[in-house]
């Protein structure tokens, strides 16, 4: 599932390939995709734009054009941006094409499509973003603290929550709780401020290496890289991990470390 660091290589990804160049064509290949604007409209509108400079907010990732709208790219649990030739052929799964004017094509591809794309005004970015909480990366010691105080809710399901902090998705937030020592089951507002700092310290460490890796990296030393083992063990104390569904999502977690 792409969480922040996927976003974010998607990101330097349609930096490097599509900030300055102009929208030679546009190709609807599943319109299902398309979030408030029709194929037809989009087609019209986004050709002949020159793309901006692309930018991130928690799973989001937006392109500004220079006749004013945005693309607005979110990858729900199976979707990708990748940059093509504009030779070869369609995958099964791309469900928009856009060519560019330097014979790159950028390919929205996806398999579950579950979110999609949004042509966006300014208000509508706007209103959009005012109902996401602070970007992960970005947020403060004292903002995470104010934003826990006063969930009712399990600490697992703040993490999740976009309105309460952007870009963690089920497996940052179990890596993040697992490295912190906390209990995923913890209601939110019992967690002191010596919990929330270790917290946000498991945090920034966590997103910090996984925007390196463009994803979060399954490594042996990590939960993500033993949580899906036949009988997957602690990387830290070797002990069986648990499991069970948090939020409709699969939660893993040590029930020796994590108190």
């Amino acid at each position: 599932m792409p969480e922040l660091p996927d976003v974010e290589g998607f990101r330097r990804r349609l930096d490097c390939c599509g900030r300055g160049c102009r929208v030679t064509g546009v190709e609807v290949l599943d319109s299902t995709i398309l979030r408030g604007v029709s194929a037809r409209r989009l087609t019209s509108e986004l050709t002949g734009q020159r793309l901006g400079v692309p930018w991130r907010h928690g799973k989001w990732l937006f392109a500004p054009t220079d006749g004013g709208p945005t693309l607005g790219w979110h990858f729900g649990m199976t979707g990708s941006l990748l940059c093509g030739t504009g030779r070869e052929e369609p995958h099964r799964h791309d469900r928009l094409l856009v060519g560019l004017d330097d014979g790159v094509r950028l390919h929205y591809r996806d398999q579950r499509k579950l979110k999609g794309v949004s042509w966006l005004r300014e208000r509508e970015v706007d209103r959009l973003l005012e109902g996401l909480g602070p970007d992960a990366s970005d947020m403060t010691r004292a903002e995470l603290t104010e934003a826990l105080s006063d969930r009712r809710g399990t600490v697992k399901g703040a993490l999740m929550n976009q309105s309460v902090l952007a870009g963690l998705g089920n497996l940052l937030s179990d890596e993040v709780l697992w490295r912190a020592r906390i209990d995923p089951r913890t209601p939110a507002r019992h967690l002191d401020a010596d919990a929330v700092r270790t917290l946000h310290g498991a945090m920034r460490r966590t997103l910090r290496t996984s925007v390196r890796a463009e994803r979060v990296p399954p490594r042996p030393s990590w939960l993500t890289g033993r949580r899906d083992g036949p009988d997957p063990t602690c990387p830290r104390c070797a002990r069986r991990l648990e499991a069970t569904r948090m939020s409709g999502r699969r939660t893993v977690w040590c029930p020796h470390c994590q108190r």
